[in-house]
This record gives C-alpha cells, structure tokens and sequence, in this order.
C-alpha cells in the first residue's frame, strides 16, 4: 500500500489515509463526516474526477481522518517535494511541502518566510495570538492548582513556585493583550483574571 505521505495527488492521499484508518469503503469515510459529504463526491475526489474541493469539505475530510490538513494537501512524507495541488498561483511556485506547511500554519519560525511585510506582520500577529491563548488557558490552570494547594495543603513547598509561575504568566499577558488590541485585536482583557493572586 502506497503510504499517504508521498502519494502524488489529493485524492489518492485521501484514500490511502482512509484505508490506513480502518475505512475500506468510501461510505465509511462519509459515515464518519456525519452526512455533509456524499459517497459519490468522497469517491470522485479520491479517483481525481474532483480536483477542487472546498473548505468545507478539506476541513471535514481531515478532521475524520485525524490528521492536520498538510497531509491531505502536500506530500508530507517528502518534505522538500514540490507542491502538486492543480490550479495554485505564480506565487507557490517552488514552494516545498515542508513551506507550504509553515505558510499554512503561520508558523513565525518555519521553513516559509512571506516576501511582503504584511504577510510577516500576519505571521506574528497570529503567533502572538496563540501564545496569548495559551498563556490564559495556563493562567486559569495555575490559579485552580494555587488554590488547592492552599486548601488542601496549606501552602506548602509547592504554593510559591505556583505563585510565582502564575506572576510571570500574568506578566506575559499583559505584555501581549495591549499590543494585540492595539493591532486591531478584540481580546477581552480580564484584568480581575490578571490580578487574582498577584500579590
């Protein structure tokens, strides 16, 4: 069996990934979309009769399979592959899999740097986004883990290296919430969440 990564077109990646996630038929992919995608439009993109799919139907496809859009889209397996997706821009052109990756994903230190200050603008914008939301996702972490450890193990040795982990995440978020609104970001800034257990 041909192994997804490196197979040479959209639909033939699609079908190899089905197949290697225990879908022997067509149906059972649609089965697993839940409905938005029939048997015969999964079947003609995986025989290349659909060359184009939309969004919708990219997204639907790799989240039932489990696996990040890339590997529907690029020859992962082969990262310095040329892309092989029909009807792409002058723009792509000699754009690797592994670039094209980095382009998708935004990531600030990929393979792919954008040509144009705004696309490196977007591509920092974006990341710092990210490292805003995981700072708030740790901030109510640490604040839950303080307070059991002050209930339940009054204090302790752990209590200050929390309390001292959730200041610095409280300083890196309010770094990065003000730059980011001022960017044209709406961020709700909970400044009671900030100072809850600063002290």
């Amino acid at each position: 069996m041909t192994d997804f990564g490196s197979a040479k077109t959209i639909g033939a990646r699609i079908q190899t990934l089905r197949r290697s996630r225990g879908m022997r038929t067509s149906k059972d992919l649609a089965d697993a979309i839940g409905g938005s995608m029939t048997v015969s439009i999964i079947e003609n993109i995986e025989l290349g009769r659909k060359a184009n799919l939309d969004v919708s139907q990219l997204l639907n496809i790799a989240m039932a399979l489990q696996v990040p859009p890339s590997y529907i889209l690029a020859p992962m397996n082969d990262p310095s592959a040329p892309l092989d997706l029909p009807g792409l821009s002058s723009a792509f052109d000699g754009m690797s899999a592994i670039e094209f990756d980095a382009w998708l994903a935004s990531l600030d230190a990929g393979a792919y740097m954008s040509r144009t200050l705004e696309g490196r603008n977007s591509t920092t914008e974006l990341n710092a986004l990210r490292e805003w939301h995981a700072l708030s996702a740790e901030i109510r972490r640490l604040q839950a883990m303080l307070q059991v450890e002050e209930n339940l193990l009054d204090g302790g040795p752990y209590a200050g290296r929390t309390q001292e982990r959730l200041r610095d995440a409280q300083r890196s978020i309010r770094r990065l919430g003000p730059l980011l609104n001022a960017g044209g970001w709406n961020l709700p800034l909970d400044e009671d969440e900030l100072e809850a257990n600063a002290s």
